[in-house]
């Protein structure tokens, strides 16, 4: 995707987000939802909808929907959050990024509803974001909820499909202690009569419960779909009562890691349930899975040393980091470019990984909400450095990444990991090309 970025400017949608900034966290569906359907823009034809809720793999699954639903020759719709490096990532319109015009455009014509309604930023993220879709005249839209579910801006659509990814511990003082409460909030987004996919393999019992209740088409993973696979390749099929559909032989998602199939196992459910109203031929899911790009979901670049960017950011994310970092095989060193918000469970995050890395290099990261790296260097200290050491504090990523780069050998590598701002840290000037000094040189 391309972008129409302009950095050097403030732009009248820049202003206007930055004066909602100060609303804060505020779960409800009431204000956002006035907001948006007294615009006329509520009023045009709805595209198909697909909403995705939950802990991790919400990005692979819309990056997946995407590019296969594109690949069949469909125009698509995607609004995802956080971004990475430019806020533009966050509204897609086929394979372009929205441009800074449409953003001043759309936050200028919302800007009096939304104080009116007393908008958080990310309310009038959200309308203007669905104002864009809507406007496109898409044939489907991909809507990625920001946080929990029931109570998001996203909710206030009614979508045509449901995704419920993996669920696990984050942002507990909001959503809840335990994936109980967790998946009781993500499973807001279901719908009666309507299908809701569940890609998570070990589903708490309140998002079965929920489906029950609201008389939701429920589309279990293990239940109503599976997938199998070795070495080379792997297969999906629906159970015989849900149509006995099967893809056999195909080739591993572009996406790296072994959770990757439990979300494109998901995203094969959630476009069967839609096959009626957008038809999807087996090669463009094929060729969807060779062709779909997400950056910073476990992104290995090539280089000396190598280089691994993950946005994990809670314990469960890091834990499939660690697995996924153990089985790239043997490095001399380790690094880890690490910095991460202050409410995140630090020492579970840490602990798991910890075993990996012999060196760390901690940042400070460009937000109030973010642990410093004094804090996360004192976290480590406190029993679960293990056999690694401390190589610095730092005030940036790319800070931290230099000073990984100037300790490490060429056949180290690094990870970059822990917040989406730290990965984004590391690529606001594009892909870093890593080229350590040579030993004796």
């Amino acid at each position: 995707m391309t972008a129409h970025l302009s950095d050097t400017f403030q732009h009248p949608w820049q202003r206007i987000r930055g004066e909602f900034e100060a609303a804060g966290i505020e779960l409800g569906l009431d204000r956002v939802r006035a907001c948006w359907v007294e615009s006329p823009f509520s009023r045009l034809p709805a595209p198909v909808c697909i909403t995705v809720a939950g802990t991790n793999g919400k990005g692979s699954t819309v990056a997946l929907l995407n590019t296969i639903y594109s690949q069949s020759g469909y125009r698509t719709g995607v609004y995802t959050t956080p971004h990475l490096v430019h806020f533009h990532e966050r509204i897609a319109l086929g394979d372009e990024f929205i441009d800074d015009d449409q953003l001043n455009e759309l936050y200028l014509h919302f800007e009096p509803g939304a104080r009116r309604h007393r908008l958080t930023q990310f309310e009038i993220d959200t309308v203007v974001a669905l104002a864009a879709i809507w406007r496109a005249q898409v044939d489907v839209a991909i809507l990625e909820v920001g946080m929990g579910g029931r109570l998001d801006a996203v909710n206030i659509i009614d979508p045509d499909c449901a995704i419920i990814t993996c669920i696990a511990l984050d942002h507990v003082a909001i959503l809840g202690p335990d994936r109980e409460a967790i998946g009781y909030e993500k499973a807001g987004i279901m719908r009666t009569g309507r299908p809701v996919v569940v890609s998570d393999p070990a589903v708490p019992q309140s998002v079965l419960d929920r489906a029950t209740e609201v008389g939701a088409d429920l589309w279990r993973i293990g239940v109503d779909f599976h997938f199998a696979g070795d070495k080379q390749q792997w297969g999906w099929a629906t159970h015989p009562s849900r149509g006995g559909r099967r893809y056999s032989g195909m080739a591993y998602p572009a996406l790296r890691g072994a959770n990757q199939l439990v979300n494109a196992a998901g995203v094969l459910a959630a476009i069967e349930t839609l096959r009626a109203r957008l038809p999807v031929t087996a090669q463009a899911v094929r060729n969807g899975l060779a062709l779909v790009e997400l950056p910073g979901r476990f992104q290995i670049v090539p280089g000396q040393p190598v280089l691994v960017l993950d946005v994990a950011h809670n314990p469960h994310s890091v834990a499939a980091l660690t697995e996924n970092l153990d089985a790239m095989g043997f490095y001399p060193t380790t690094h880890a470019v690490f910095g991460a918000m202050a409410d995140k469970d630090l020492t579970a995050m840490l602990a798991r990984v910890a075993p990996l890395i012999d060196v760390w290099h901690l940042t400070d990261l460009p937000t109030p909400r973010a642990a410093t790296a004094e804090s996360i260097r004192d976290a480590l200290a406190a029993g679960v450095l293990g056999r690694g050491r401390i190589g610095g504090c730092h005030p940036d990523p790319m800070a931290a990444l230099q000073a990984a780069v100037a300790e490490a050998d060429p056949a180290d590598r690094i990870v970059v990991f822990g917040s989406f701002f730290t990965v984004g840290g590391v690529l606001h000037s594009g892909i870093p090309r890593l080229a350590a000094k040579h030993l004796g040189t």
